[in-house]
């Protein structure tokens, strides 16, 4: 029978290792509050303030009033007008402009006689996304001035038109303000926890073998359940205080809103800490060897949970074996779970498929790692 004795003592034993040990207090706490912070700030999808360059080649009344349009937005800052194509590369080649807005002449002329006229936006393609969202930016901004001249001629002509023909009414759920950081912070969460449990437990039975304690471990009658859960549950303690910190700094310091359950988050926040936890230590156990077993932790931890998890690239945009593969990533459910209590506020009655998954990748992996580990020499 496991007996709750035993595995206290090694709970305290292994609390007492982890508190002498201030590298592993260090890569426990203090990693994790800096990535946060720093990937918090520095990683940012929002494309807004892109210095932008206008050349007006029309220069009349109607193309400075279409200009106007990009002057009181966000996402434009208009540093100048230049009177040339060349100045327009010299610009970007300096990397001083992200983008440059052409009006072609004869603009007043072609809009004035119902033609239409075409605008030019010269973007810096070394950043794709950059580009696409600016090209967004422009359609929407000339399709918008299209419909108030046209509907201005109208008027003027003793139309009662007092609106556009058609109306589009966009409302975006969950992220009303398409701020990327309510939805890289969950998710990088997921990233963090997962790197940081499976390096911290990856020492816990090499560290052992290193320093030649593991004799007296397996000369005495504890048996390899006991030993896994008493090594297992203070590493569990110190991930739960890791993610209360993480907490605390994405909403207070970026305002990242929480709007479900938090009860239920750290429910569910537990079993996946167990399930990372506990393939740490199954690492730790085949390596025997620290460098080796942080080595293969990365591996195994850092690359699936960042490529693999949904976190950057769309599951549903992988190949099929990739994503069949994802089935078997524990941060692909842990992504869910967070930016659905994070950004949607569900519950359980729509989580509990996660969750299921979660409880079997975690007895999977402990199961594997009290199996691989023998108490023997």
């Amino acid at each position: 029978m496991i007996r709750i004795r035993r595995i206290r003592a090694v709970v305290k034993k292994e609390w007492l290792q982890i508190l002498r040990d201030r590298r592993s207090l260090f890569l426990a706490l203090g990693i994790p509050m800096l990535m946060i912070v720093l990937f918090g700030w520095a990683l940012k999808l929002d494309v807004t303030d892109v210095r932008t360059v206008v050349y007006d080649q029309d220069r009349s009344v109607i193309s400075r009033d279409f200009i106007s349009k990009f002057s009181h937005i966000r996402y434009f800052d208009i540093v100048d007008y230049v009177y040339d194509y060349d100045d327009v590369v010299r610009l970007m080649d300096l990397g001083k402009i992200k983008a440059a807005i052409v009006i072609p002449k004869g603009f007043a002329k072609d809009i004035k006689a119902g033609r239409g006229s075409d605008v030019q936006l010269i973007a810096d393609g070394t950043d794709p996304l950059t580009a696409q969202v600016l090209a967004g930016y422009v359609s929407a901004i000339t399709s918008r001035y299209s419909q108030e001249y046209v509907l201005e001629g109208l008027s003027k002509a003793g139309l009662s038109i007092t609106k556009p023909f058609l109306d589009v009414s966009v409302r975006v759920w969950f992220n009303p303000e398409l701020e990327s950081k309510n939805f890289i912070i969950p998710g990088f969460i997921a990233v963090i926890m997962m790197v940081i449990a499976g390096l911290l437990t990856s020492l816990t039975f090499a560290r052992e073998w290193e320093r030649g304690t593991m004799e007296q471990l397996v000369s005495t009658p504890i048996k390899v359940p006991e030993l896994v859960f008493g090594k297992l549950i203070p590493y569990v303690e110190l991930g739960i205080i890791d993610f209360l910190l993480i907490l605390v700094v994405g909403t207070l310091v970026f305002r990242v809103p929480l709007k479900g359950n938090i009860l239920l988050l750290f429910l569910l926040t537990l079993i996946f800490l167990v399930g990372a936890m506990s393939l740490g230590m199954l690492i730790s156990i085949v390596a025997k060897k620290q460098v080796l077993a942080s080595q293969m932790a990365i591996l195994a931890t850092f690359l699936p949970s960042f490529l693999l998890s949904g976190f950057v690239f769309p599951i549903p945009n992988m190949p099929v074996v990739l994503r069949a593969i994802t089935y078997g990533v524990s941060a692909r459910y842990f992504v869910t779970i967070l930016k659905g209590i994070f950004l949607k506020g569900i519950g359980l009655s729509i989580l509990w498929i996660q969750g299921v998954l979660l409880i079997i990748f975690s007895s999977v992996v402990l199961a594997l790692a009290m199996k691989k580990f023998k108490k023997e020499l």
